[in-house]
């Protein structure tokens, strides 16, 4: 008998292990682009200054698409170009990661490299860092 639930608690952790593995395989890069981080990105239509870096980086991205606001740096994106989009961004920042580099450039300016991850096209993370 304690053969027998060592033996499904094993198989359980292998089920589980290869699952997990197969998550971790199927988010891939399928984009990157740079951004410029300077005072237009970091204040709100209203002049409020933006603070969480997801806000931060859509402004960016509004003022990029929307308003045609470019800086150096700047560099064209395919996700979010739509307000809805990116409408998206405060959850795929909080799947990703924010390196404390690119959080500090995101407070104060300067170009951030931005990673897009997902799976068949469709955006699922984003991670953040200086380039």
């Amino acid at each position: 008998m304690r053969y027998r639930i060592q033996l499904v608690k094993t198989a359980a952790v292998a089920l589980g292990l290869a699952l997990a593995s197969h998550a971790a395989v199927a988010q891939e890069q399928i984009g990157a682009f740079t951004a410029f981080i300077g005072k237009p990105d970091m204040t709100n239509d209203k002049g409020a200054t933006l603070s969480e870096p997801w806000r931060v980086l859509s402004q960016d991205r509004t003022n990029f698409h929307r308003f045609g606001v470019s800086q150096p740096g700047d560099q064209w994106d395919p996700f979010f170009g739509s307000s809805q989009s990116r409408k998206s961004l405060q959850n795929l920042v909080a799947r990703g990661d924010v390196s404390s580099k690119a959080a500090n450039r995101l407070k104060s300016g300067g170009i951030i490299l931005v990673r897009v991850l997902g799976q068949g096209g469709k955006p699922t993370a984003i991670n953040i860092s200086v380039p």
